[in-house]
């Protein structure tokens, strides 16, 4: 009975944290979203007087919103799989290879988490200018890559470590080529690992702002960048809250057909049986 009591109470604690956490600030953000220009909300208003879709409008007419967007959405996919590609030899090494200095290697992967995006920032712009680099969108690109690099390597060494040996052992002594093993004993474990990569990284880099902007502006924006236009000295909070909901829900969507991908590939892919 008490278990039952104390279960309650955690499921109640979870959804009021869920609520302050989440639904609060996104319906807070919906609504600064939808207030009239012509009506204001402010004190003692409880709800705004007056929605309409006026800022989603005027948003959309009167800025560059849609060529932010069309960056945005082209970088985060090249982004996410050209450091998948580069993580995936690194991570390979650090999971099923042992050599000298392994554990240091791994700290060093680690370095760009550490650092301030800030500082990474103005450090890679002057080394890209230093090569002779000018074009935004590589540069960007290449930006992007080395921020986010140590998320998909971490995850992927995670994956590769779960691949069970015995099953590569017995592929190959069935005279399976190197792509037949790697298809029946490492792609079934890899699959989560994969998509959880692609995932991550495609969402930070929809949502960096440091390298965008010291790259690319004034010329290359992004949603980011247009956000914070808003957030600094000429704070407008209903047009922050707009690209705030175009920077946000689409992310969410990805999360929740990722969480649905891992569901379908089952938990026995994460044990190596298929």
């Amino acid at each position: 009975m008490r278990r039952s009591k104390l279960n309650i109470l955690l499921v109640a604690i979870l959804v009021i944290v869920l609520v302050l956490w989440l639904a609060v600030p996104f319906g807070m953000a919906l609504l600064w979203s939808l207030v009239d220009p012509s009506k204001a909300w402010s004190y003692p208003d409880l709800l705004p007087q007056k929605l309409s879709f006026v800022r989603w409008t005027e948003m959309w007419e009167t800025t560059n919103l849609a060529l932010a967007m069309g960056h945005s959405y082209t970088l985060a996919p090249i982004v996410a799989v050209c450091t998948l590609i580069l993580a995936a030899p690194t991570a390979y090494a650090f999971a099923r290879l042992d050599f000298h200095g392994k554990t240091a290697a791994q700290m060093l992967s680690l370095l760009p988490l550490v650092v301030p995006e800030f500082v990474t920032a103005l450090f890679f712009t002057s080394l890209l200018y230093k090569l002779g680099i000018y074009a935004k969108f590589p540069a960007i690109v290449l930006g992007h890559i080395v921020l986010f690099l140590p998320y998909a390597i971490r995850i992927l060494t995670v994956s590769f470590a779960q691949v069970r040996q015995d099953l590569i052992d017995a592929a190959r002594d069935l005279g399976a080529s190197p792509w037949a093993r790697f298809s029946s004993a490492f792609l079934p474990v890899l699959k989560p690992g994969i998509l959880a990569a692609l995932i991550i990284v495609f969402i930070q880099s929809i949502e960096e702002f440091a390298i965008s902007f010291v790259v690319g502006s004034p010329d290359f924006t992004t949603i980011p960048t247009i956000l914070y236009s808003y957030l600094g000295d000429n704070f407008i909070r209903p047009n922050a809250a707009v690209v705030s909901l175009i920077l946000v829900v689409p992310n969410i969507i990805l999360l929740l057909i990722f969480e649905r991908l891992l569901k379908s590939n089952g938990a026995v892919t994460v044990g190596g049986k298929g």
